[in-house]
C-alpha cells in the first residue's frame, strides 16, 4: 500500500464512523475486528488489512449517496 493510499485510508475511517454515527467500538463490531484494531488504524499505528478494506468498501456501497461520495474520494478505482 502506497504512503498516499495509507494516509487516505486513515482519513476515511474516522470520517466514515462520523457519517454512520458510530463509536470506534461499534465500528469494530460491524467489521468484525476489535476496538483496539480500529483505534490503532485511526492513530496511524497500523493500516486495515485487505479484507477489512473490502468490508469498508462494501459498507460504503450500502450507504447510498453519502457512501458514493466517499467511494469516489477514497476508492476511485472502484467506480
Amino acid at each position: 500500500m502506497s504512503v498516499t493510499k495509507r494516509l487516505e485510508i486513515l482519513d476515511l475511517i474516522p470520517e466514515l464512523r462520523q457519517q454512520l454515527n458510530l463509536s470506534q467500538k461499534q465500528f469494530a463490531v460491524r467489521l468484525g475486528v476489535s476496538f483496539k484494531t480500529v483505534n490503532r488504524w485511526e492513530n496511524g499505528h497500523t493500516v486495515p488489512s485487505r479484507i477489512a478494506i473490502r468490508l469498508i468498501e462494501e459498507m460504503l456501497r450500502k450507504m447510498g449517496e453519502p457512501g458514493k461520495r466517499l467511494l469516489s474520494q477514497y476508492f476511485p478505482e472502484a467506480d
